[in-house]
């Protein structure tokens, strides 16, 4: 939803929308939807542990390449965002946010236990009157058996 011209921007709707966002992800990951997270973060960088991945297609292979995926089609995650702090400068429709993450894993030979925390790190646009990712840092600072979640730990066993 656009401001008219001249009309203040209600920043409780930026916070809300962008709050929607980090919670969206959270969700595509755990659903296993890497062309969702594709589209969701269609306009920005994601920089994680590997090469930063820009755009569409990039980022959809990214995760695909890198998340091990099980029978029902998730990654049997949980993601947990906690801590969410934004600031908006509705003047330059940006924003920043930070943010805590947990990642909780299960299977049904590995009980339910946190596998990763750490932190987001966000930039948004509002653009046509809608909020979009621009960047995602993640910074993982705790990191437990991540062996049946990401390939890369999967494959050194």
């Amino acid at each position: 939803m656009s401001t008219p011209i001249g009309m203040p921007a209600d920043p409780a709707l930026s916070h809300r929308a962008i709050e929607n966002l980090i919670a969206r992800y959270a969700e595509l990951v755990d659903d296993g939807d890497f062309a969702g997270l594709g589209t969701l973060l269609a306009d920005a960088t994601f920089m994680g542990s590997g090469e930063p991945a820009s755009g569409r297609e990039a980022i959809e292979k990214m995760f695909k390449d890198t998340l091990i995926v099980y029978a029902d089609g998730t990654p049997r995650t949980h993601h947990v965002t906690t801590n969410v702090a934004i600031e908006v400068d509705e003047q330059a429709n940006t924003a920043v946010s930070r943010s805590y993450v947990t990642v909780f894993q299960a299977l049904p030979d590995l009980p339910l236990q946190p596998i990763a925390a750490g932190r987001y790190h966000d930039r948004f646009e509002r653009r046509d009157g809608r909020w979009r990712f621009t960047e995602r840092r993640v910074r993982i600072n705790l990191i437990g058996d991540v062996s049946r979640h990401a390939q890369q730990a999967a494959a050194r066993g």
